[in-house]
């Protein structure tokens, strides 16, 4: 080999094992991911509704490390069966009429809803929704931001983290291209966050990867979805197709990148959620599966 050459080569191979050995480190960062993954629970709803007990005790089982709630402060039966099975609950989704739309200045049933997650420890509640008629223009979006900046302040004095959980509407332009949750991004206070549902950002057309780094420091959580491949996007609607919600490594949407920004950006919990399946029990087994396995 001329020197030339042999030169070219340890370059390239000290400068592939250097990038490779950051890689690597990064991926053992974010495995602590998988290690404490979490499940929303909003999932397996059906299921839950039938037998809460037994529902939480096989999410345990298939090995789910914690739980995020839906529907709080009225989770009273999924608290006690997710720490009966041994199982963390830092988050939850929450009544959100009590932040958009609260009924008195001071957000009275807000405080309520704040008291009691104190008192069953939580740390995290998210707004999950939005109506139709509370997000039809942009202004209807600063409204919403000043509300939630008000109860994030609240919840910081309780020792909670507020954050809003997107769809893809909220990308939908609108005067002038802007769109909803340009508005957030601008809008949201230091103490607002951001849970960042991955499969939503890619109904969006965008790309997940770009929205958490764009947001660096200020997404606390990501939602773990996979999209089926073949449909046309960008779509605004939430009305999509039942089979467009797919097991994790069956869709369009690469699981290892996100995980890595999450890690690099700050991210706390990930959270695994599928919102339509034939089966939720069997989705999630095999969601957590190919996690293990990446």
């Amino acid at each position: 080999m001329k020197r030339r050459s042999f030169v070219q080569t340890t370059v390239a191979a000290t400068l592939a094992f250097s990038q490779s050995g950051r890689l690597l480190a990064a991926l053992e960062a974010e495995g602590n991911y998988r290690k404490n993954i979490g499940i929303q629970l909003y999932t397996l709803r059906n299921e839950i509704a039938k037998d809460t007990a037994a529902t939480i005790k096989q999410v345990a089982a298939d090995g789910y490390k914690q739980v995020e709630l839906y529907g709080f402060p009225n989770a009273d039966a999924m608290i006690e069966a997710a720490k009966s099975s041994g199982l963390a609950v830092n988050s939850s989704h929450f009544e959100w009429a009590s932040v958009v739309n609260p009924k008195d200045d001071s957000m009275s049933d807000f405080a309520k809803i704040l008291e009691k997650a104190e008192k069953v420890g939580l740390k995290h509640l998210v707004i999950p929704y939005l109506q139709d008629n509370e997000r039809a223009t942009l202004d209807d979006y600063k409204k919403i931001a000043a509300n939630a900046n008000k109860a994030a302040a609240m919840a910081k004095k309780a020792g909670v983290q507020l954050a809003y959980h997107n769809h893809n509407f909220e990308f939908e332009p609108r005067d002038g291209g802007k769109c909803g949750f340009d508005v957030f991004v601008k809008e949201f206070s230091s103490d607002m966050k951001f849970e960042i549902d991955v499969f939503w950002v890619k109904a969006a057309g965008l790309d997940p990867v770009a929205i958490i780094n764009k947001l660096k420091g200020r997404v606390t959580q990501v939602h773990l979805k996979d999209l089926k491949d073949g449909l046309q996007l960008p779509t605004y609607s939430t009305g999509v197709p039942k089979d467009a919600f797919q097991e994790l490594g069956d869709g369009i949407i690469p699981m290892e990148p996100i995980l890595v920004a999450a890690k690099a950006t700050g991210v706390e919990h990930c959270h695994v959620e599928q919102d339509q399946s034939p089966d939720p029990l069997a989705s999630i087994k095999q969601s957590i599966g190919y996690l293990n396995k990446m």
